[in-house]
């Protein structure tokens, strides 16, 4: 049995744990199409092709042998290059930081990846230092949206969303601060989940806000969605804001039906500054769900605000040093944006972090009369490489600054959101749902459920 683009983690784990496939021959398989297809996508800095060869090996003798090799035996897998991987530096999409010396330990979620046979093939390109939408990176060239390459994947965590969407490998990992799981998942055709806040350790990632850093999987099902974030969860005490919860599995809860769930539509500022195939998006899975109620969230506008100043303060913090030692060698657009961060006055960082509160309690509010809120991923379908501005309603609006218009609000109190594709033509766009904290079995419930309705897919590449 020879591995196939479309193939998914799932049957590659059954057909590996069954011999009807060698974990191996997964591997070759993935490194064929990266060697194929990543000179246009450019989604890969690097390629660990022996490691992941010895791994396959090592799962294959396992299964030989008659060990248990785990939920993802031999399925190939990717991560944005900010998670440490062994004997890489971590460039975190960095030119400075590849003269770090070379991890000594993988990241956590590696580790649970490839101890439930997992195949690490690769780190990720993505935007510098993770302060990014557009997955152009001035280092190592953009990553390129699968379905059209002449236009952007989103990001930062662009290289996992191309590398996903363009099959080149069935699951990856990347980060979500403020939009980073989901820009990607809307502009690629894809599925992302960013977690609640604390549920997936971080440990061993480089970070960019520590307040605000979610990690999480991408995939082209929801079914290989949950079996990654299942193998993926768990307290971890290098974390320190993973917290004692320990493993709650949700691959057996996605099919439950979705009839008794509660769900609304983000209206409000959710309804503004959206172009019309997000609109339509919206409407699709609404339509699909018979959801009709419409909840207005408060103040949304003056989260995204919020979650502004935290983030451009704290990532300013973290790099300071190399501001002062090294400010050449950074994307100009993240050295602006940070050296502005270092100006902000404490007391505007202090009133951003008293209004989170208040913001958390409203959103707790609301989710006590509903189970899941609808809400765009992108205001638009993926712009053009280099496209500076957009139009909207006779306004011209930086593209960098407003992709995650939508994403921000949620990130900012860490509620857990599944990404899902709506196959639009001519490109996909995502659509937001978001769940209470702890609930990733609701909103993977409802994307399943779309998925089996045919609404929301992820769309074979067209640009490859």
């Amino acid at each position: 049995m020879t591995t196939k683009p479309e193939m998914t983690a799932a049957e590659i784990a059954r057909a590996v744990a069954s011999r009807k496939m060698s974990a191996l021959d997964a591997t070759e398989a993935a490194l064929a199409r990266i060697e194929q297809h990543d000179g246009i996508l450019n989604s890969f800095t690097d390629v660990t092709a022996d490691r992941a060869r010895a791994k396959a090996r090592a799962v294959d003798a396992d299964i030989a042998a008659g060990k248990d090799v785990g939920s993802l035996a031999g399925v190939p897998f990717a991560v944005k290059n900010l998670f440490d991987v062994a004997a890489l530096p971590t460039r975190a999409g960095s030119k400075i930081n590849r003269d770090r010396a070379p991890a000594s330990r993988d990241a956590t979620l590696i580790e649970r990846m490839e101890a439930a046979g997992a195949v690490l093939v690769g780190a990720l390109n993505m935007g510098e230092y993770a302060y990014d939408f557009t997955g152009e990176n001035v280092h190592d060239g953009p990553s390129r949206n699968p379905h059209d390459t002449t236009r952007m994947t989103g990001g930062s965590s662009g290289g996992s969303g191309s590398a996903v969407g363009g099959a080149l490998v069935p699951i990856a990992l990347g980060s979500d601060t403020n939009g980073s799981i989901r820009v990607p998942s809307s502009f690629c055709g894809i599925f992302g989940l960013k977690p609640t806040y604390g549920r997936l350790s971080r440990a061993r990632s480089f970070p960019f806000v520590a307040s605000l850093d979610h990690l999480g999987p991408f995939a082209r099902s929801v079914a290989d969605l949950a079996l990654a974030y299942d193998v993926m969860q768990g307290e971890d005490a290098d974390d320190s804001a993973c917290t004692t919860r320990g493993l709650e599995p949700t691959l057996p809860l996605i099919a439950n039906p979705v009839s008794d769930l509660r769900i609304a539509i983000a209206g409000g500022y959710f309804q503004k500054n959206v172009f019309p195939e997000a609109v339509e998006a919206v409407g699709r899975v609404a339509k699909a769900l018979g959801a009709t109620k419409v909840v207005d969230i408060p103040e949304a506008a003056r989260a995204r605000a919020a979650a502004y100043v935290i983030s451009t303060t704290e990532g300013a913090s973290l790099h300071l040093d190399r501001l002062r030692q090294r400010a050449n060698d950074f994307d100009p657009a993240v050295r602006d944006r940070l050296i502005a961060g270092a100006m902000v006055p404490a007391a505007l960082v202090d009133r951003a972090q008293k209004f989170r509160r208040w913001y958390r309690a409203q959103l707790a509010e609301i989710f006590k009369s509903v189970d899941v809120l609808l809400a765009p991923a992108t205001p638009c379908t993926a712009p053009k490489l280099g496209q500076v501005n957009f139009n909207l309603d006779g306004v011209e609006l930086p593209v960098r600054a407003n992709i995650g218009i939508h994403t921000q609000p949620i990130s900012f109190i860490g509620l857990p959101v599944v990404a899902v594709p709506v196959p639009l033509e001519p490109l996909p766009i995502g659509v937001q749902i978001i769940a209470a904290p702890w609930r990733e079995d609701i909103a993977l419930r409802v994307a399943y459920a779309l998925e089996k309705m045919g609404v929301a897919a992820a769309p074979a590449p067209r640009g490859l």
